[in-house]
């Protein structure tokens, strides 16, 4: 029953997990522009891996499709490998997981197939997992490289003393450059590959489960027979031949004896 529980919410927490990965990537706040400090509040701008956005305070948003692929940087592309790629893996663990559930009978599949499957799923819950988190957090690193770079070129002074964040005579502040810092999105993705490592994890322990259960020994153990044999004594002595066979041998004597 243990086993079978936590497969059940290892294959759950995978479902979620995924679940989590494919909606960070396909939601568009990963980077949202820094308000602090900010007078302009009537544009509000935020991107993610697919398109740039820009609301106004009217409510009215405006979207554009990066419609390069070669333009973009490395960096970026990868983040991008790496989500869809976690993704497929999970999508692949929870289809494996879903033939692999004990509770779940297909034929006369065994339970030893069933813990190979379980396990397979679990890797792949871990690595899809994996994927999900290194792709959040090279993109949070991008986030915060351009923050801090931002931040100093913004705050360098024209007339001499230059400081950081505006701070300086005569001086640009942070006004014109707008600087942005984590979005809703890079939370949902770390969240999503936490989740779907647990999940991979749980289906690892309940692999362990199944292996111990298909190689225990289930066999009937011998016992000797209960009843005993009562011999009945007859008239005459019990013989190790047939009676068939001593009629036969008088009755070749008797002709052998008419012979001579």
């Amino acid at each position: 029953m243990a086993v079978t529980m936590c497969q059940v919410m290892g294959f759950v927490l995978g479902v979620l997990g995924t679940g989590g990965i494919i909606a960070a990537t396909a939601l568009d706040p990963w980077s949202t522009e820094d308000l602090y400090d900010n007078p302009v509040t009537a544009i509000f701008s935020y991107s993610g891996l697919w398109r740039n956005c820009v609301r106004q305070s009217s409510g009215f948003t405006e979207c554009r499709p990066y419609f390069t692929i070669l333009g973009l940087p490395g960096l970026f592309q990868a983040v991008r490998a790496l989500m869809i790629v976690g993704i497929v893996l999970g999508a692949i663990g929870t289809l494996i997981a879903i033939f692999a559930l004990k509770c779940l009978r297909m034929g006369n599949m065994e339970d030893s197939v069933k813990a190979t499957m379980t396990l397979a799923s679990g890797v792949m819950f871990i690595l899809g997992g994996i994927c999900g988190i290194a792709g959040v957090s090279i993109f949070a690193n991008l986030i915060v490289v351009n923050f801090n770079f931002t931040t100093y070129s913004s705050g360098v002074g024209f007339g001499g003393g230059g400081g950081f964040g505006g701070i300086g005579g005569g001086g640009f502040g942070n006004t014109l450059t707008p600087r942005y810092t984590f979005g809703s999105a890079l939370f949902v993705g770390w969240i999503g590959g936490a989740v779907l490592v647990v999940g991979g994890i749980m289906m690892c322990l309940a692999c362990r489960g199944l292996h111990s259960d298909s190689f225990r020994y289930k066999g009937t153990s011998y016992r000797p027979p209960t009843q005993s044999v009562v011999y009945k004594s007859e008239g005459k002595p019990r013989t190790n031949y047939d009676e068939s066979f001593r009629a036969h041998s008088m009755a070749d004597g008797r002709q052998l004896r008419d012979y001579v």
